[in-house]
């Protein structure tokens, strides 16, 4: 009775005989664990997670104490090579055997993380536009205080520095602009993602032919709806940054991977859809510096000494118009950037 009712709980339960070997485990174990009971009953739990961040001793204190413990955002590498972020409780229930409740927190810490980009994306965006707002009126009172001056000049000499000073104005402007990004409503047209990195792995091919662009395709990943010009900016702007950044790094064989994979029933921000589709560009250059990482997608923000800032931004923009977001992780020899774009668009 009482296993029919754990084998429905959505919490990992798993029941460990003395020698910390599995005697029991419900489904939602076995989802989290990717394993089934039938293959590891009788295994010892240590043989299911490479390194498992001292729960190995917590468990057996448990069992030699007969007391119960709880562990906070205990981080598990499981022997697939997945790494998890768990609570869980153990409970001596008898001196023959012990439950342990895992309860991930990937998600909810993921969720939390992508609440955090997004409203930090809305906030930059009102920002925005208060700047532009408040740069281009004057910016336009300048310009033509400058078209008036250079008709009444009659030295052609010094009507040079009056269209030095419309030139810079424009320049400034098109700054402005280019903070804002993409200003164009989003066309909801048919759209294959693998056009798109197709065309922008031409363009990187051809731009820097000393880096190796490789490919990872889940050819099942249906039509979305969207903006192929837009998309294909968003992509170049994310695969750019890190081939600059490879190459002026100096990486050693610089190396860039385009992966596609479809990601079911996925929690954006606070929203969850049914089909997502995820975007991976991964290299294998220094990494993001860990004091720009909170602050990458802000605009005027670089990493690099040649950097604009508003690559990213952009990018992130965009991604937004399509009702997904850009995520990062970073470390050296390995940075990822994972473009989120659910396949099914809800109606505004």
């Amino acid at each position: 009775m009482y296993r029919r009712l754990m084998e429905h709980l959505t919490t990992a339960v798993l029941l460990l005989d003395s020698r910390l070997c599995v005697s029991w485990m419900n489904p939602s174990a076995e989802a989290l664990l990717a394993v089934s009971l039938g293959r590891v009953e009788g295994m010892r739990l240590s043989a299911l997670v490479a390194e498992d961040d001292g729960m190995s001793a917590v468990l057996a204190k448990s069992r030699d104490d007969g007391h119960p413990f709880t562990q906070r955002e205990v981080r598990l590498s499981l022997v697939t090579g997945a790494v998890i972020t768990v609570d869980y409780t153990v409970t001596p229930l008898s001196d023959e055997e012990l439950l342990v409740e895992m309860e991930p927190r990937d998600r909810l810490l993921r969720i939390s993380r992508e609440e955090a980009l997004l409203n930090r994306q809305e906030a930059i965006k009102v920002l925005s536009r208060g700047l532009a707002h408040e740069v281009k009126n004057p910016l336009g009172g300048i310009r033509g205080a400058a078209q008036l001056l250079e008709r009444d000049l009659d030295d052609p000499d010094l009507a040079e520095f009056t269209r030095i000073i419309i030139e810079e104005v424009d320049r400034l402007r098109d700054l402005v602009d280019s903070m804002l990004g993409p200003n164009k409503l989003v066309r909801h047209e048919p759209l294959n993602i693998h056009k798109v990195l197709e065309r922008v792995r031409t363009l990187l091919i051809a731009e820097t032919p000393g880096v190796v662009v490789e490919r990872d395709y889940d050819p099942s990943l249906p039509d979305f709806p969207g903006d192929e010009a837009q998309m294909i900016q968003a992509v170049l702007n994310v695969a750019r940054n890190a081939v600059e950044a490879m190459a002026e790094a100096g990486t050693d064989q610089p190396h860039l991977l385009m992966r596609t994979r479809a990601r079911r029933q996925f929690t954006l921000g606070a929203e969850r859809h049914r089909l997502v589709c995820e975007v991976a560009l991964i290299d294998n250059g220094p990494g993001v510096p860990e004091s720009l990482q909170e602050t990458l997608f802000y605009p005027m923000v670089s990493g690099r000494a040649e950097g604009s800032g508003l690559g990213l931004s952009i990018a992130q923009g965009i991604l937004h118009q399509h009702q997904g977001l850009i995520e990062c992780e970073s470390r050296p020899g390995h940075t990822e950037f994972r473009l989120l774009i659910p396949l099914e668009r809800r109606h505004d």
